[in-house]
């Protein structure tokens, strides 16, 4: 599946398009994923339910996104991740938007993720913090 959502962007599910030597330049200096490599970022991607990428329409790859997820009841959005020359654009927003509308994930009716600095991003479609934190817990071993 790809869909345009604007005349200068491309956005594709399929994982065989996604250039991996780019994502893991795009994500090795994220604050959630510093330093990670190459074989990581593919066996994530691998591993995921769903994989995104975001082309420039002479086929740089500009965004990336990531869904963990069962397909029916719970689906986490990870590595949300895109070129910070092209910040600004809508690319965020219609990233989060072909995920949350993907056909693979219609059944899903919890959905979270984890951020820093994009709380404003997500609220627009709805997320919100943690209705009760008090129930989540996390095992974090050393990256």
């Amino acid at each position: 599946m790809g869909k345009n959502f604007n005349s200068k962007f491309n956005i594709s599910d399929d994982i065989k398009k996604m250039n991996f030597t780019r994502v893991t330049e795009m994500l090795k200096d994220a604050y959630w994923s510093k330093g990670i490599g190459i074989e990581e970022v593919k066996q994530g991607a691998v591993n995921s339910s769903l994989v995104v990428g975001v082309f420039t329409p002479d086929g740089l790859h500009i965004g990336y996104a990531r869904v963990i997820s069962d397909k029916t009841r719970f689906a986490y959005i990870i590595d949300v991740y895109f070129d910070e020359a092209f910040r600004g654009r809508g690319i965020g927003q219609a990233m989060v938007d072909f995920i949350l509308h993907h056909s693979a994930l219609k059944d899903v009716y919890q959905w979270v993720l984890i951020t820093r600095d994009a709380h404003g991003l997500y609220s627009k479609f709805g997320f919100k913090q943690l209705e009760f934190p008090e129930r989540w817990m996390e095992i974090r071993n050393p990256g």
